[in-house]
């Protein structure tokens, strides 16, 4: 673990030190190669799962592909930053690179943190550098409106995890992940159990988001830079998800019903926030709302799965982060060209840039779950767990994937197609470095189609 962390560290010196003209290289090269080490959690070879076990942190096939694909994105989001921040004064861009890879170093140990309390304490922490994003390098106005909903929204919801977490502390004398599993139900009344599993999972299910708790994530995408996009949309939300999982593992022995309410109002809001998503105008907010749909398919499939099979999220959960980041960039690509987000007004950019429509074509279709990509292989699997759980389930999430499938056309004809507007002929050509970012974007899509256990962990 600490071959990860320590040259994470190093990298904000790194930032500070390096050359005016080499700023962006040299941190691009830094985090590449820690990119290329953290490849080597992929690989388990442990009995009993978990490996680089030291008492504070560890990885398992849960966290390990969250842990590997936190390190891939780093690179990216430096590569997509780099034009964004090209007339900012010289140390604004060293305080942007250095918030990144604070970001990065909080979810490393929350990710591999064997305590909840430290799990607790960086799942909190990812909040101050994100709302800095947001506030300060945001492109509207509206921008401190959205860090506001983003840090009230957290913050409200994060207390009675809290208050829980130190009754639990109370109860069994630990909070070690590797010790509480093995202790068994705890014996509490049934009316302390309902507070409990409510109180522990709101922080997780805001975080995710939940339907109906959900409105922070739309502003947060919408006015955020690009690397804020790109981090929320691939690992913070899945930071929820898999705070879920693993309090799923202590809280299924207390009450496994009273998670039945919350998967009826997930699969309400696949059906709602994949209608918004046909209404939208605005390309960021569409790909925002996608996120949330996609979010309560993963809530779903960890509310009504036995705790033994909870790595499966894992896979929709890595398709769904390289897919949405993918999206947020090829908006990215369009916004620094027509300096809007509007869709109509980025119409027939195919006859301009034929490449460009290619990748964009591509993402849209793993958006929509493509067969044999991974995103299909996630979306199976939930279905299916979701038929074993209830016949009518088949209604939502069948609705759900045929909305999901007309608004990813709909994104991909309203931005390609269609007559060029006069404001678009004189617009700039795209860039090799866009490129290579949407490469490394759909890449490891495409490796996993080839070895899609790399994900799944040792539940296959």
């Amino acid at each position: 673990m600490l071959k990860i962390l320590i040259p994470t560290l190093l990298l904000i010196p790194t930032s500070w030190l390096a050359k005016a003209k080499s700023l962006w290289p040299t941190t691009l090269l830094h985090s590449f190669i820690i990119t290329l080490f953290s490849l080597a959690w992929l690989k388990n070879t442990s009995e009993t799962n978990w490996s680089t076990l030291n008492p504070y942190m560890a990885t398992d096939p849960l966290s390990s592909p969250l842990l590997t694909l936190t390190c891939w994105l780093l690179p990216l989001m430096i590569l997509a930053s780099q034009n964004h921040l090209a007339h900012h004064p010289l140390v604004r861009q060293r305080i942007y690179i250095t918030l990144l890879v604070t970001l990065q170093l909080s979810l490393i140990m929350a990710f591999a943190a064997t305590e909840l309390t430290m799990f607790y304490v960086m799942f909190e922490t990812t909040l101050i550098p994100t709302l800095i994003l947001i506030t300060r390098w945001g492109n509207q106005m509206e921008r401190l409106n959205a860090g506001t909903y983003f840090l009230f929204y957290t913050l409200a919801s994060s207390l009675p995890l809290l208050i829980t977490l130190l009754a639990l502390q109370n109860k069994t004398g630990t909070l070690s992940l590797l010790i509480i599993q093995l202790l068994g139900p705890i014996p509490i009344s049934p009316y302390v159990n309902i507070y409990w599993w409510t109180t522990s999972l709101l922080a997780i299910l805001v975080k995710m988001p939940l339907y109906g708790v959900h409105l922070w994530l739309p502003k947060a995408h919408v006015e955020a830079p690009i690397a804020g996009s790109m981090i929320l949309a691939a690992v913070l939300l899945k930071l929820g998800g898999y705070g879920m999982m693993r309090m799923m593992l202590i809280l299924s022995p207390l009450a496994k019903e009273l998670c039945y309410p919350f998967i009826i109002l997930a699969l309400w809001g696949v059906l709602m926030t994949s209608s918004i998503c046909l209404r939208q105008t605005d390309l960021k907010s569409l790909i925002a709302y996608s996120s949330v749909s996609h979010m309560e398919l993963s809530l779903q499939l960890s509310s009504s799965k036995p705790p033994e099979a909870l790595p499966e999220p894992s896979s929709l959960s890595i398709a769904h982060g390289l897919t949405s980041s993918a999206l947020f960039c090829l908006a990215n690509t369009n916004y620094e060209r027509t300096h809007s987000r509007t869709m109509i007004l980025t119409r027939g950019s195919q006859m301009i840039l034929p490449l460009m429509a290619t990748w964009w074509l591509i993402t849209c279709l793993a958006n929509l779950a493509l067969p044999p990509l991974p995103n299909l292989m996630g979306e199976l699997i939930i279905i299916s767990a979701l038929l074993g759980w209830s016949w009518w389930t088949i209604i939502f999430t069948g609705a759900g994937a045929l909305i999901t499938a007309t608004y990813s056309l709909y994104m991909y004809l309203m931005t390609q197609r269609g007559a060029v507007p006069n404001h678009m002929i004189s617009m700039n050509p795209s860039h090799s470095r866009q490129h290579l970012l949407l490469t490394l974007h759909l890449l490891p899509l495409l490796l996993l189609v080839f070895k899609p256990t790399t994900i799944w962990g040792s539940a296959y």
